[in-house]
């Protein structure tokens, strides 16, 4: 594991894992803000959840769009202009003065971060080592759960001093700062690094170069990729009703106020940055135990759907904060285990197209940023309970681990081309 945060290769590491922090915390802070918002704002619950989902219109739409740009013109540049654009849209976001004003600065920000996870999955394809790729993408996802339990209490802790609105200015100008900061440090090509040392490179697959449009297999690649955008989907309306409502729902279901709601998020959020990493490492060390990718990447999608369904039944029969915190809490670390080895399912089978493949499952996450939200919020409304939305999240997540069995990591969309090591192979690089 420690091979990922050595040298040059592990600075980079780090970098995207900070990025994946902030766009998180830029995509969640709203969440915190909700109540204080709609106060000021005059929205209902199916209003406060319409801006909730806006953010999710520009992020389905462009996901596929912005993955292909990334591998045409490199995560350098790409992720560079994305980043200016999500950080202008969670500034305005602090100057809105109306549902419509609101719902513009929140698409920016989806706008911007659509195209993201893809093209970062493009760079960690060029600089991770492919017996990692399960661990790379779990620990970075954790790195976005750590901003989901540490959102709430940043955002509580700035309020006092600038109000929601000052606090959205100043999260934004950070993520800017990481903007700028990628665009002197990054090389698409890890070989190109003025740092980089000969032993990095050595255990970094062959560079992948851009592609054009008429260079990607589309045929191929689209439904050999769909199950997985199916299993993501899935997984992405649970999160999202986390991400989005979970202070709501707390301040409501169990009568607790605002800094006390933000508190319990940010402890339910801690277990979920734990299990990304957990299933990724679990991932890949079932690849090498059993030698069968597909089974590695499918069982683990198997267990934590699974214990996460049935811990998330629990808001059903207690309102007590600290039982229902510790339900959720274990229902988010499992469902968080299936993070790293769906995301390695692009790299798995598509390593020259992990943008437009990342793309696709990614258009999964914007899918269920649109409408789990909104739906959370009508739910709620037309039936006067809190808790009904959770039986249809329940209800997506057997589903998914029906769909799960359609996943097939070890079919690369591209004949001989060999996209995992042997579990000898991998043996000799040592146990994770």
């Amino acid at each position: 594991m420690s091979r990922l945060f050595k040298g040059t290769t592990g600075l980079i590491f780090i970098t995207l894992c900070v990025m994946y922090f902030l766009t998180y915390v830029d995509r969640t802070n709203i969440a915190v803000a909700g109540k204080l918002m709609s106060t000021e704002l005059h929205l209902t619950k199916t209003q406060l959840g319409l801006a909730l989902s806006a953010f999710g219109t520009t992020y389905l739409a462009m996901q596929v769009v912005n993955g292909f740009i990334g591998d045409r013109f490199g995560p350098r540049k790409v992720l560079f202009g994305l980043g200016a654009l999500w950080s202008a849209g969670t500034i305005l976001t602090g100057f809105a003065t109306n549902l419509n004003t609101l719902i513009c600065a929140r698409m920016l920000v989806g706008l911007g971060e659509a195209g993201t996870i893809p093209t970062s999955t493009r760079a960690m394809t060029n600089w991770v080592p492919v017996s990692q790729r399960g661990l790379a993408q779990g620990f970075t996802h954790s790195a976005a759960r750590l901003a989901a339990a540490a959102t709430p209490p940043i955002v509580v802790a700035v309020l006092p001093a600038s109000g929601w609105r000052g606090a959205f200015m100043i999260l934004g100008a950070l993520s800017l700062t990481w903007a700028v900061v990628w665009l002197f440090m990054f090389r698409d090509d890890p070989r190109k690094h003025p740092t980089i040392t000969k032993a990095e490179i050595d255990d970094l697959p062959p560079y992948s170069t851009g592609v054009k449009v008429h260079q990607v297999p589309w045929g191929k690649l689209i439904p050999r990729i769909f199950p997985t955008v199916l299993v993501f989907f899935c997984h992405a309306w649970v999160l999202w009703l986390y991400l989005t409502w979970m202070p709501t729902f707390l301040q409501d279901h169990s009568h607790i106020d605002l800094k006390k709601a933000a508190l319990f998020t940010g402890l339910i959020f801690l277990p979920g940055t734990l299990g990304d990493t957990v299933g990724g490492m679990l991932s890949d060390r079932l690849y090498k135990v059993t030698g069968n990718l597909n089974s590695a990447r499918r069982n683990v999608v198997i267990l934590g759907f699974g214990v996460s369904l049935v811990a998330l039944s629990a808001v059903f029969f207690t309102t007590d904060i600290n039982l229902v915190a510790i339900a959720l809490s274990v229902a988010l670390f499992f469902l968080e285990m299936t993070e790293g080895p769906v995301w390695a399912v692009p790299m798995d089978i598509a390593p020259r197209y992990a943008g437009v493949a990342g793309g696709f499952v990614s258009s999964a996450a914007g899918l269920g940023a649109l409408v789990s939200p909104v739906a959370f919020g009508f739910i709620a409304d037309k039936t006067g309970s809190i808790v009904v939305p959770f039986g249809v999240s329940m209800g997506l997540l057997a589903l998914g681990i029906v769909l799960s069995f359609f996943m097939r990591a070890d079919r690369p969309i591209e004949e001989g081309m060999s996209l995992a090591p042997s579990p000898s192979s991998a043996a000799m690089e040592g146990a994770l």
